[in-house]
């Protein structure tokens, strides 16, 4: 470029990082309030550590499903993400819910993990599969407005796949981790 003159990127370009900082800013606040949430729900600061955890298992899912459909990181998909957050960390919560029930109920840390996965793997499940199912055809480009929508279907539904499929296995198992730890 010749001297005195300057390229400055605007226009779109520059409502696009507006927009990415606003979605941003909306999934660290969406993850800290699910945090405070959590930790008054279950009178812990430990147990939504645990929940949240799960929170990367979902991402993994994300990325697999975008790059496998060929979609790109934009603000429709990160707006699934932030949906995705709270189911993810629904899942989690029926586990350690019913979980710390029954230990309330004088069940052992192993125990009562034993006795929580099985009766909430069924209602995780389905509920899981009920919004991947209400998401296909947007995800598969059915129906009208599924060209924008594409993007948020595909990330909630390759998160909750590999988020509901990792849950049942990390979640109690960070979960055991934990407790035995405090327990010492």
């Amino acid at each position: 470029m010749p001297n005195g003159i300057v390229a400055i990127i605007s226009g779109q370009s520059e409502e696009m990082q507006e927009s990415f900082d606003s979605m941003r800013f909306a999934l660290i606040l969406a993850i800290f309030l699910v945090y405070l949430v959590m930790a008054s729900q279950f009178e812990s600061f430990l147990h939504p550590f645990v929940i949240i955890f799960t929170l990367p298992l979902g991402a993994i899912g994300v990325i697999l499903a975008l790059a496998i459909t060929g979609h790109t990181i934009n603000i429709m998909s990160v707006i699934g993400i932030i949906l995705l957050f709270g189911l993810v960390t629904k899942n989690s919560i029926l586990l350690v819910d019913l979980t710390n029930q029954m230990r309330r109920e004088g069940h052992g840390i192993d125990e009562a993990l034993l006795a929580a996965c099985p009766i909430r793997m069924r209602p995780v499940l389905m509920t899981s599969a009920t919004i991947i199912l209400a998401l296909l055809p947007a995800a598969i480009g059915l129906g009208a407005g599924s060209d924008t929508n594409g993007p948020l279907s595909i990330a909630v539904i390759g998160g909750l796949i590999s988020s509901t499929l990792l849950t049942l296995v990390v979640v109690p198992s960070l979960y055991s981790l934990v407790e035995h730890r405090l327990e010492r």
